[in-house]
């Protein structure tokens, strides 16, 4: 054997045992998810990764769906109920986000409503218009409250509505298709199942013109304009824009959107959070949010769900609809005019700020 054929078996065996030593350094992480949301950080299937890397892990459930928790091997996860969480790679490992039909609460105006887990809908607060006469609705997937209208999204794929009716934002019972429904002061907004959108009632500062929006996976709506998260993490935003609410163009990385009276508040993938619009009562202050998995958006204050099932708000605090400091093992916010929700893993419901219609009288509810 020539020289060079020693040296060149020398530096293959040399490669093969870097190889080898490679090899046994590194992990496989297997990722799947359940029926209701998916894995979009680093997403689905087997990964391979150095030993000791920390990989950031973000679940989105599905409309209509809560996240539940990380089964499977879970030691190293930072937070197994957490969307937005971390695993470190110290062996191989599999796991498996969890998902749970949603129960939910919207806030209105001056009224609540309620999802109860088997599709039946409570509400409590001012009905002067009958936005609380929902005690017949059945098979309700998903729940909306305008200023003094409600809206229930069906199984069905169909959609309700009661109340005030002025502008035809209760004008609905024709929209199939649908996979979620948000509400308006004057108007709602219905996105189907093909990533197209649909709106009816006030339309005064163009706020229904979604005719031509493509790739949507969630809506929402403020006062007077309407907001739509893309498929990409882009956002679009049309109707009133006097306080600069709908300069949502250069958002990338999106994964939830919340409008208020006269702001957009974005949830971007690695739980931090943006905003734009009116800041009057500092209702935009959200920069320096951390590990957020959730928004809700009042007409002047903003409210954020924590990983760990605690809330953070900002903006006007008047009726003391920011007081939430206190709040343990929450899976969801809503903010209405000036009372603030919280939604307990268990079903039961806390609720602060201007009770006069009692809206906050939520303290027997068990929505699951």
């Amino acid at each position: 054997m020539t020289r060079v054929s020693i040296f060149l078996v020398i530096v293959a065996f040399i490669a093969g045992m870097v190889g080898c030593a490679q090899l046994a350094n590194s992990y496989t992480l297997t990722i799947a998810s359940a029926t209701g949301g998916a894995v979009t950080a680093p997403g689905e299937g087997d990964f391979i990764y150095a030993a000791g890397t920390v990989i950031n892990l973000v679940a989105i459930p599905d409309p209509n769906y809560h996240f539940k928790c990380w089964a499977g091997d879970v030691g190293t996860i930072g937070n197994v109920n957490a969307t937005t969480t971390k695993i470190t790679m110290n062996d191989n490992y599999s796991i498996t986000a969890n998902f749970a039909e949603q129960y939910g609460l919207a806030a209105g105006d001056r009224h609540t409503v309620g999802l109860k887990s088997d599709g039946t809908v409570v509400a409590v607060g001012w009905n002067a218009f009958g936005q609380c006469n929902v005690g017949g609705w059945k098979d309700v997937l998903q729940i909306a409250a305008g200023a003094w209208h409600t809206v229930g999204l069906q199984s069905d794929g169909t959609t309700v509505a009661v109340g005030w009716n002025i502008s035809g934002q209760c004008e609905v019972d024709n929209w199939t298709d649908i996979i979620q429904v948000t509400a308006g002061d004057y108007h709602t907004v219905g996105l189907q199942f093909d990533g197209t959108v649909v709106a009816a009632g006030n339309n005064t500062y163009e706020e229904c013109d979604v005719g031509d929006w493509r790739n949507i996976i969630q809506v929402a709506a403020g006062d007077y304009h309407t907001v739509g998260l893309k498929s990409d993490g882009t956002v679009i935003a049309v109707g009133a824009h006097a306080s600069g609410q709908c300069n949502v163009g250069n958002w990338t990385y999106i994964i939830q959107v919340a409008a208020g009276s006269s702001y957009t508040v974005g949830l971007k993938a690695d739980g931090t959070v943006l905003a734009v619009g009116d800041n009057e009562s500092g209702q935009c202050d959200v920069v320096d949010w951390k590990n957020v998995i959730h928004v809700a958006a009042g007409d002047y204050h903003t409210v954020g769900l924590e990983s760990d099932g605690t809330v953070i708000a900002v903006g006007a605090d008047d009726y003391s609809q920011c007081d939430v400091s206190g709040w343990t093992d929450i899976v969801q916010v809503a903010a209405g005019g000036l009372h603030t929700l919280g939604l307990k893993s268990n079903g039961t419901v806390a609720a602060v700020g201007w009770n006069y219609y009692w809206q906050c009288n939520v303290d027997g509810w068990d929505l699951d």
